[in-house]
């Protein structure tokens, strides 16, 4: 049997995640980038040692990425990118959060709520990432290399996907040329 809770979070609330998010982030502003993600592995380490809720767990694992993509040299995260996931992981840095993560069940709500509030923020970014995994596991797939031992980097990346969309556009403009049945045919851009 499964249940489904809705929990939706008002002004005031994410107003109180978010005063959260400032106190930790001025408790934890000279640390490291090392120590900041240090601390995120850490909460994702003593979450594994206890059973928590699946919802929880599966917000947990998406801490995970956030960490991943501020060290992966590959994918040479931009410092104003950098600078705004360690900026969401300071959170997981201040050991006063909002509820302790020794409270049975509820420790890691709090923390849960937030990895939630981040990956909304971080989406866009945090998508690019995923897709760039991707592309580096389907390189490493090509040539039959172990993908963590394969250097792939950005700049790779983004090619693939410019060609990828340009693929995308020679094959719809054929496919509508196509599709008119044959009635119409560019004529505007011909050469010689």
């Amino acid at each position: 049997m499964s249940l489904t809770i809705t929990i939706e979070l008002g002004d005031a609330d994410l107003q109180h995640f978010i005063d959260g998010m400032k106190k930790a982030q001025e408790e934890t502003k000279h640390l490291t980038a090392q120590q900041v993600t240090d601390a995120a592995r850490k909460l994702l380490a003593d979450s594994s040692n206890v059973q928590v809720p699946h919802f929880i767990a599966e917000r947990l694992a998406k801490l995970d990425a956030m960490i991943a993509m501020v060290h992966d040299a590959g994918w040479a995260l931009p410092e104003d990118d950098k600078s705004r996931v360690l900026s969401a992981l300071t959170y997981f840095a201040d050991p006063k959060d909002v509820i302790p993560d020794t409270v049975p069940v509820l420790g890691f709500l709090d923390d849960a709520i937030m990895i939630e509030l981040c990956v909304r923020e971080l989406k866009h970014e945090l998508d690019a990432y995923d897709d760039f995994c991707d592309f580096r596991n389907a390189e490493a797939a090509r040539l039959g290399v172990d993908p963590a031992s394969h250097e792939v980097q950005r700049a790779q990346w983004l090619e693939g996907r410019r060609e990828e969309l340009q693929d995308r556009m020679r094959r719809r403009r054929r496919d509508s040329y196509s599709g008119s049945g044959g009635a119409w045919k560019p004529a505007l851009f011909k050469f010689g």
